[in-house]
C-alpha cells in the first residue's frame, strides 16, 4: 500500500523528523481482552514492530486487563498519564454498546484520539462437524445449538445476538468463558457447539481436517481460505430495514483492530503516533510476521477511522432502538 493511500507524503516520515520525546521512554500498550485470542495477537505484533518507527525508538509494554467486554482497558486509559505514553486496544464492539447501552457503557469515543485501524475483524460463525450440523440451513431447523459467552461488550456476544434475534437461530449460550481462547478450547472439548469469531483465529487444523462448518460469514470481504459458497449474513436479512440494523451492528468489526490514546494527549504527540502506526502497517517486516502467523492486515489511518466513528455517532434514534432490541441490551 502506498504512503499517499493512508494519507502520508512521500519521503521521511514525521515520526523522523519530530522531537526525540521518547527517548528512553516506555510505552504501555492496554489490552482489554485476555491473552491467547485476537486482540491480544494484534497487539503483540504491534508491540514488536512500532516502536523502531517512533522517534526515540521507546520500548512498548503489553498489559493485558480484561474485564467488562474490555471496558476496563478503556476506563485504565481514562486514568493514564496524558502525555502519550498510553495506548489502548480493546474489543471494538464497545462502540455500538456505547450508543445502544450509554447507561452502562458511559464512553464517548468521539474524544479519543484514534492511532488507526490495524484490520477489519472478518468475523464468522461455525459449529463443530461433530454436530451434525452442515450448513446453515441445517442450523436454522435445529432445536438448539449451544455457543459459549463472555461479557457484555465482546463482539463474540453481538453476533450470538445476531444469529438468535434478527435470523431466529435457537442459541442457547453457557456463561463463564474469559475470552475466545478460552471458548475455542470448549470448542476441542466438546462443551460447546460452536462460536463466532474472528476467521484469523481459527486454528488451521480445523479447517484442514474438517473440524468444523462453517455457517455464515459476517464481513462482506472474502480472504484466502474462505469457502465461497458459505453466506454472508448481511444477504440473509428479509428487508431494508433488518440489513440497516445488521450493518450498524457489525459496524464495530469492520472498525476491527483498533488503537487510540487519550483525546488529551499533545497534538504533536498524537501526530507523531499516528505517523508511526502509518508506516508500521506498510512495513515490510510487519507485513512479512502478519502473514507468517496468519493476520490479516488491511488497515485504517486515524482519519478514516474517526469519520466512520462520527458515522456511527449520528446514528437515527429509531434504528438505535431496534438494535438494542436485536442486540438484547
Amino acid at each position: 500500500m502506498a504512503l499517499l493511500a493512508l494519507g502520508l507524503p512521500a519521503g521521511p516520515s514525521i515520526a523522523q523528523e519530530a522531537p526525540t520525546f521518547y527517548a528512553g521512554k516506555t510505552i504501555k500498550l492496554i489490552v482489554g481482552l485476555p491473552p491467547g485470542g485476537g486482540a491480544d495477537a494484534y497487539a503483540r505484533l504491534m508491540q514488536r514492530h512500532v516502536g523502531r518507527h517512533i522517534a526515540g525508538a521507546p520500548s512498548i509494554l503489553i498489559q493485558n486487563m480484561p474485564g467488562a467486554g474490555s471496558l476496563r482497558s478503556v476506563m485504565a486509559l481514562n486514568a493514564a498519564p496524558e502525555d502519550g505514553t498510553v495506548m489502548a486496544h480493546f474489543s471494538s464492539a464497545l462502540l455500538s454498546e456505547a450508543i445502544i447501552a450509554p447507561e452502562r457503557v458511559r464512553l464517548d469515543f468521539r474524544n479519543y484520539a484514534w492511532l488507526g485501524n490495524v484490520s477489519e475483524d472478518v468475523r464468522v460463525c461455525y459449529l463443530r462437524s461433530a454436530s451434525g450440523i452442515r450448513n446453515w440451513q441445517d442450523m436454522l431447523t435445529r432445536r438448539q445449538v449451544v455457543f459459549g459467552a463472555t461479557a457484555q461488550g465482546n463482539a463474540g456476544n453481538v453476533d450470538t445476538a445476531l444469529l438468535r434475534n434478527l435470523f431466529g437461530v435457537k442459541v442457547k449460550q453457557v456463561s463463564g468463558y474469559a475470552g475466545s481462547a478460552e471458548k475455542r478450547l470448549a470448542v476441542e472439548k466438546g462443551e460447546i457447539d460452536g462460536d463466532c469469531g474472528g476467521w484469523t483465529s481459527v486454528p488451521d487444523d480445523w479447517l484442514r481436517d474438517r473440524k468444523i462448518n462453517v455457517m455464515v460469514r459476517l464481513s462482506p470481504t472474502l480472504v484466502s481460505g474462505m469457502d465461497r459458497n458459505v453466506p454472508f449474513g448481511g444477504d440473509l436479512v428479509r428487508d431494508a430495514s433488518e440489513r440497516k440494523i445488521y450493518d450498524f451492528l457489525t459496524a464495530p468489526e469492520r472498525l476491527g483492530r483498533l488503537f487510540m490514546v487519550s483525546g488529551a494527549v499533545p497534538a504533536d504527540r498524537v501526530a507523531l503516533l499516528r505517523a508511526a502506526f502509518n508506516a508500521m502497517v506498510i512495513d515490510p517486516a510487519f507485513l512479512a510476521e502478519a502473514e507468517q502467523v496468519r493476520l490479516l492486515v488491511t488497515p485504517m489511518a486515524a482519519a478514516e477511522v474517526t469519520q466512520h466513528v462520527s458515522e456511527l455517532y449520528a446514528t437515527p434514534a429509531d434504528l438505535v432502538m431496534r438494535a438494542k432490541a436485536i442486540a438484547g441490551e
